[in-house]
């Protein structure tokens, strides 16, 4: 499987066969998506303009934006409504959480999540192996809530995203704040954005932290 982080909470999610799952495109964030974008299928955790741009997706994608499960191209997929803030909704409404089953894997998209942890949301997350976990604050769980997650919850490999970068327009946080928070031990850099995993390099027992910049 191969993971492309595009910015925000944007990525590409590609296993072996070549299907494409792209997650959360945005628009107005303070810099593009990469040009000539295509998928197989476009998830979109809620309708806000900086996660469901979908039509920067070419490719006649099926869109998914409803919880329930289904199967695409061969990709099981599960969809749970989630709070976007720790009102239940109160302020910014709904959230979902996305679950891939890619290349004998299981990869979560927490989309905007503004829950604290629960074990309503541990149950959703059990038996998961990959997060892609916002980490930026403001609109979603901070970089503390985020690693009270990471702590409680010790998933294999974790994805930060929905942070500031130097050319973003949003009010929340720089990476850095999160990073803070992490063994440095735990970090591995992608600079170039793409992280190709197969599912052994996973069993050491340790969460991963893996840290990409976006790909341009």
């Amino acid at each position: 499987m191969k993971i492309t982080y595009l910015g925000h909470s944007c990525f590409c999610i590609e296993n072996t066969a070549g299907v494409k799952i792209i997650t959360d495109p945005y628009t107005r964030v303070g810099y593009e998506l990469p040009k000539n974008l295509e998928a197989d299928i476009v998830t979109v955790s809620h309708g806000h303009f900086d996660h469901n741009y979908t039509p920067a997706i070419g490719g006649a994608p099926k869109i998914l934006s409803s919880e329930g499960e289904c199967e695409v191209c061969g990709v099981k997929i599960t969809a749970t409504h989630t709070w976007h803030d720790p009102k239940q909704g109160a302020l910014r409404g709904s959230n979902l959480i996305f679950k891939f089953e890619v290349d004998g894997m299981s990869v979560c998209h927490f989309g905007d999540l503004g829950e604290a942890y629960s074990e309503k949301i541990a149950k959703i997350l059990s038996d998961s192996d990959i997060w892609l976990i916002p980490v930026g604050g403001t609109y979603t769980i901070d970089a503390k809530e985020a690693k009270e997650y990471i702590d409680k919850l010790a998933p294999k490999a974790v994805v930060p995203m929905h942070y500031r970068p130097q050319d973003g327009a949003l009010d929340i946080t720089p990476i850095g704040v999160f990073l803070q928070k992490i063994d440095q031990n735990s970090v591995i850099e992608r600079p170039l954005g793409e992280w190709s995993v197969e599912k052994g390099e996973l069993e050491n027992g340790k969460t991963k932290v893996i840290y990409m910049e976006r790909k341009k």
